[in-house]
């Protein structure tokens, strides 16, 4: 399937530009895929590693069940058909991050085959078909010393990450814009932070390998590209750089290419291997995986509520709007803090804070929720000061940023920084102001209507942000109509 993405081309007519993308997804699990070492970077480079997965001589793979389990959940909630058996191969390619020349992974027989799933953009639907689902061991951790792959002074390797397990997801070339790349990508992590094996904010990574062609020339592949702000960077570029290239008459040579987040570009790695030079032979260290009826009813049966159903549930249950339904669900704890407390208070009031205030407080703190010291019963004491109006807007804001910052309680901060609203002072500010601000008072009478809103300003400013803006608003033009 191709899409016409409007660009103009050589000849002024659009470009097909086709897109596919290999997603490396690091799970979230205590050991590495085939040993029993920690699956995480320790603070000294090269402990956590042991004969099996340094790929000493003599040392025997086992396979880690966590894995197998987590793999199949994914598959199912990628809509795969599931193999009945798995079978592992080794990829043999040289290069310093494998240290036994060879990467453990699956060609032949994957977990899952033939998936899809449904993506939005700008309110329209697409939907990308799933080639493949397989398991694969990480590499190790190349560092470039004092530059990138192509200045640096000298590189390290560190072995800790070696055997990390990893889940690839391939798509079909599917994608014919940069911006329908990223929207998959973020509805994937969306559907793999709900399953539970993938964090967005943990030191777990998210990369892609992008395969790019425009009106079917020769195909070139973009590697390690971080996220989905990168895929989009780095996609758009390479488009430009191929069409740039045609513009001149060049031939775009099939080749893999690396990208650089920091200068925004890609640069030449190697010429494109066939997947025969891998020389693909199945593992012989490890016997096949049997994925029977219990495991699938048991992974089937520990598949939360994903996305798209809930979606559709807050939808035709709660009285928001479909924006904020999309705000919520993007954070399976936030939409879970949305439905416990939704039977206390208006729907839209906590829904509009739990996806305004409280993500901006939690993004500007690099935090998840899970990450903050606050629950359910803080946020419902919040919320209660916020539906008996005894907390302006302003000063709700400045509470839940204190509590996530602190950890501490909503009534002793309310209590400790004087936070309640001060409904009798109202008057008193108004007076004030009225009686201290005399040019912006005559600027408003004579028809400067923006010289109201420094008015108010100037209460919220006295009154510590004690009283409503809407009301103080009120109250000035009911005292100078």
């Amino acid at each position: 399937m191709i899409f016409n993405c409007l660009v103009p081309g050589m000849n002024g007519m659009p470009d097909d530009v086709t897109i596919g993308l290999e997603t490396h997804i690091q799970l979230d699990t205590d050991s590495k895929l085939f040993c029993g070492c920690p699956a995480s970077l320790s603070e000294e480079p090269n402990t956590h590693t042991c004969p099996t997965c340094l790929g000493m001589p003599g040392s025997k793979p086992r396979t880690n069940a966590a894995v197998i389990e987590h793999a199949v959940r994914a598959a199912l909630a990628l809509n795969c058909d599931l193999n009945d058996t798995i079978r592992f191969s080794r990829k043999t390619y040289f290069y310093p991050d494998m240290a036994k020349n060879f990467q453990i992974t699956q060609y032949e027989i994957p977990v899952g085959e033939d998936g899809a799933i449904t993506t939005r953009l700008r309110g329209q639907e697409q939907t990308i078909r799933i080639k493949r689902l397989h398991i694969e061991e990480d590499p190790a951790r190349i560092v470039h010393k004092g530059g990138d792959i192509d200045s640096s002074a000298y590189t390290l390797v560190d072995y800790d990450r070696a055997g990390i397990p990893l889940l690839e997801i391939v798509t079909k070339p599917d994608f014919s814009s940069p911006a329908e790349a990223r929207a998959f990508l973020q509805k994937l992590t969306r559907i793999m932070s709900y399953l539970g094996i993938y964090d967005p904010r943990s030191d777990l990574s998210i990369k892609s390998d992008a395969n790019i062609s425009l009106e079917g020339g020769e195909r070139v592949e973009v590697k390690n590209i971080t996220g989905t702000k990168g895929i989009e960077n780095a996609l758009n570029y390479e488009i430009t750089r191929q069409r740039n290239l045609r513009k001149r008459g060049q031939s775009i040579e099939r080749q893999t290419r690396s990208y650089s987040s920091a200068q925004q570009i890609t640069t030449a790695l190697r010429s494109k291997e066939a997947e025969e030079e891998y020389g693909y032979i199945f593992e012989p260290d490890l016997t096949e995986v049997v994925i029977d009826a219990e495991l699938r009813h048991d992974a089937q049966k520990n598949i939360p509520e994903l996305p798209d159903e809930k979606r559709r549930r807050f939808q035709e249950e709660y009285d928001i709007t479909a924006e904020m339904v999309d705000a919520l669900i993007t954070s399976p704890a936030i939409a879970d803090v949305f439905e416990t407390l939704s039977d206390e208070f208006d729907d839209h009031m906590i829904g509009s804070f739990l996806t305004k205030e409280l993500k901006k407080t939690l993004n500007y703190n690099e935090m998840s929720f899970a990450d903050a010291a606050v629950d359910h019963d803080d946020l419902r004491v919040l919320f209660s000061y916020l539906a008996d109006d005894k907390l302006t807007d302003r000063n709700a804001e400045e509470l839940i940023r204190e509590m996530v910052a602190t950890g501490t309680d909503p009534a002793t901060i309310i209590e400790e920084d004087d936070l309640l609203k001060d409904e009798e002072g109202l008057a008193e500010y108004v007076s004030s102001v009225i009686e201290e601000e005399q040019e912006a008072v005559e600027d408003y009478q004579t028809g400067d209507d923006d010289a109201i809103n420094y008015l108010v300003g100037q209460i919220m400013q006295r009154s510590g942000g004690k009283v409503d803006p809407r009301e103080a608003r009120e109250q000035l033009e009911a005292e100078l109509d």
